[in-house]
């Protein structure tokens, strides 16, 4: 996927979750940050981030926060609309006869539903934006929406779809993620839970650029 109309920034501060102050050129604007998550160890003063201008040339805020700069790591997008938009891209090069978003199933919506002759897919996708030490982590805030689309994911699998659970790494050069068990001990028994069951764990690396995310992975095994 690509962004249009980017420009580069500096962080100031993020007085709650959907809005941040940023320096373009020694002018203070108000944007938009396209994630609700905490993203402490990445929104620090002063740091560079990449802004897209907004479709809506009436909305309040001009811009939308997408990427930041992390030393050692280089960009980390933090779009939470990336890793669907970049997953069906990819999915569209993997032969399935059929490609359904936000399927419902049970009690949620399963980020995608696919078919490939007479078989029965469910993916669910999770965006990774912490990284420690070159390992990914997630979540990186408690996440019981997350936990529910695991324990259906589960349910599936035992009614004979193929189930997996997608971490889109929304960094370079990380190639794995592991649960968050600090932060949210319940998504981890949960993942785990799910492998045990036969649902697959997807880490997907991607490359990240001021402008663009792609996923380099090429086959998905399911």
């Amino acid at each position: 996927m690509k962004y249009h109309n980017t420009v580069t920034a500096s962080f100031i501060d993020r007085p709650n979750r959907f809005i941040a102050h940023v320096d373009i050129d020694g002018t203070a604007e108000t944007v938009h940050v396209k994630n609700t998550g905490r993203c402490r160890e990445l929104l620090l003063p002063r740091v560079p981030v990449i802004l897209a201008a907004a479709d809506n040339p009436d909305r309040k805020t001009k811009y939308d926060l997408i990427a930041v700069k992390k030393k050692g790591l280089g960009w980390v997008n933090i779009d939470s609309q990336a890793p669907n938009i970049v997953v069906r891209e990819w999915l569209e090069q993997q032969e399935f006869d059929l490609i359904r978003p936000e399927y419902v199933y049970g009690d949620s919506r399963i980020d995608f539903y696919m078919e490939k002759g007479k078989r029965k897919y469910l993916l669910e996708v999770k965006g990774c934006t912490l990284e420690i030490d070159g390992v990914g982590y997630f979540p990186d805030a408690p996440t019981e929406r997350g936990v529910k689309h695991i324990r259906e994911l589960i349910k599936a699998r035992k009614q004979g779809y193929r189930c997996g659970v997608a971490f889109v790494i929304q960094m370079n050069g990380v190639k794995e993620v592991r649960p968050n068990i600090e932060t949210h001990p319940e998504f981890g028994e949960a993942l785990a839970e799910a492998e045990q069951a036969g649902v697959k764990v997807l880490c997907l690396e991607c490359e990240v650029r001021k402008e663009s995310l792609r996923i380099l992975s090429k086959n998905m095994n399911l």
